[in-house]
């Protein structure tokens, strides 16, 4: 009853485009605009403490305002457009499908903030689109870091030091591990989380993020 009535509210108050404002679709992002999002070659991005990370997109046009509008601006919907294209890429990296989904953990006084941990959500989708288990109790942000985006990778990596936890025992035995992330900048942050599993003799790990700012 609850997604009829939420279905029928829908139809009467149509949905506008987050991005171009067309409510043809009555959809959060429209086709138009989810077409317009620009994959990058299939190619291992960088290497991090021995494991290969992979990204998406470059973080600018619509891939820039759908990370923002989600990440800050509670527009919740997007988590799926944003699974999606991760989910097109990463079939074209590998048909596999026994991995465990571990998103990037953030400290809980900002989920508390925040309300949600965005990266989260878009695993939920991931996870739906994919069928692979999800994991959100493996690895815990312990230190309330400082925002990455302005600090430069001495910083960064001074940031992170002994920013996570890890609870091996909430291992699901017999899955590689993905690492999600919405952005891979300098691949501080999925360093010090490697280091981490590392520590605890998880070994079998590689990392991918929806967007980078630049090609390596």
């Amino acid at each position: 009853m609850k997604d009829f009535l939420i279905g029928l509210l829908d139809w009467i108050y149509k949905k506008k485009c987050y991005f171009c404002r067309s409510s043809k679709e009555s959809v959060k992002m429209c086709s138009k605009c989810y077409n317009e999002l620009d994959f990058l070659p299939v190619k291992i991005n960088r290497i991090v403490e021995g494991k290969k990370v992979y990204c998406a997109g470059i973080y600018s046009k619509n891939l820039q305002k759908l990370i923002r509008g989600l990440k800050y601006h509670r527009q919740k919907d997007l988590a799926f457009y944003l699974a999606k294209f991760c989910y097109e890429y990463f079939q074209k990296i590998t048909d596999e499908r026994d991995f465990q989904i571990v998103p990037v953990p953030i400290f809980p006084k900002r989920k508390k903030q925040r309300k949600y941990n965005h990266m989260e959500l878009v695993s939920k989708e991931f996870s739906y689109l994919s069928g692979m288990d999800i994991n959100f109790d493996l690895i815990k942000r312990i230190k309330d870091t400082k925002p990455q985006y302005n600090l430069k990778k001495p910083d960064r990596i001074k940031n992170l030091t002994d920013a996570f936890e890890v609870d091996e025992t909430k291992l699901i035995k017999g899955k590689k591990i993905l690492l999600f992330d919405d952005i891979c900048t300098t691949g501080s942050t999925f360093e010090e989380m490697i280091k981490t599993l590392k520590s605890k003799g998880i070994e079998d790990i590689i990392c991918l993020a929806a967007t980078t700012p630049f090609e390596e």
